[in-house]
Order: structure tokens, then sequence, then C-alpha cells
């Protein structure tokens, strides 16, 4: 694994990411964007899980914001691996990052239990409010804890 990380931190991309000002800048404002359209997306669609405005159709809201919160981890994940380059070997190193890694896997097998599964038409009620209430938890806390790398050193 050090190997992988030396050689990570010695390409010139990680160079470019750890020198330039104004790229590292955009990589960040990149990584809020996806987190934004993530958790827009996706916080108004577990509300709709945990029964909030049942008027709504569940199966149009899905269609409708399941592909803004793919989109929006998808650019938050490149982004942030982007980010990554930047320091490898310090964020491997972090207790912190790790468990940020650990909540956001746990989100996405949350979705895919979900959406691989019964999906969003077929689920039960009691399977619906369980897949809502755990991407409430999980997905506000990958963001807090991503924001406490910021500021804590380990």
């Amino acid at each position: 694994m050090e190997a992988l990380l030396n050689w990570l931190a010695d390409t010139a991309l990680a160079e470019w990411v750890r020198l330039s000002r104004w790229g590292y800048a955009a990589i960040n404002a990149l990584h809020i964007l996806g987190i934004a359209l993530l958790l827009g997306a996706i916080v108004a669609l577990d509300l709709r899980l945990l029964g909030w405005r049942r008027q709504v159709p569940l199966r149009e809201l899905g269609r409708l914001l399941q592909p803004v919160a793919a989109a929006g981890l998808g650019l938050a994940m490149l982004a942030g691996a982007l980010l990554f380059l930047a320091d490898p070997r310090g964020y491997a190193a972090m207790p912190l990052f790790l468990f940020k890694l650990t909540l956001i896997a746990l989100a996405i097998t949350n979705a895919l239990l979900l959406n691989l599964g019964p999906g969003l038409a077929n689920a039960t009620p009691r399977r619906l409010r369980l897949a809502g209430m755990l991407s409430l938890l999980l997905w506000p806390a990958v963001v807090l804890v991503g924001r406490f790398l910021a500021f804590v050193e380990e």
C-alpha cells in the first residue's frame, strides 16, 4: 500500500493539485458542487421515503432525483479523488478519512440494496422508511466528517 501511495504522491497530477492554487480551489469547488447536488436530491427523496409529501408519487420523484443524486455523487467522488492526490500518505494515515470512506460505502450500499432489491416502487413502507432514515443519517455524517478533515490533524 505504501508503494501505491508513494507512486500517487509522485505523479504529475498530484504535484499539480498540490501546487496549483487555482487548480486546487477549482477541484474543491467541484467537490462541494457534487456534494450539494447529492444532498439536495437525496434529502428530498429521503424525506418522501419517510412519508413526507405522500401526494407526490414516489416513482416519479425517484426518476427525477436519483439521477441528480448519482451525478452529484460521481462528481464528488471524482473531485474527492483528485483532492486525495494532494496528500495521499497523509489522508490514508488519518483514521477520520478512513471513517469517511466507510460512511460513504455504507450510504452507497444502503441505496444499492433498495434500488437493486425491491426498488422504490415495490419496497414495503417499512423498507422505504428504513432506507430513508439510514440515508438521512449517513450522508450528512459523511459531510460533517469530511469538513472535520480540514481542521483535525491526526
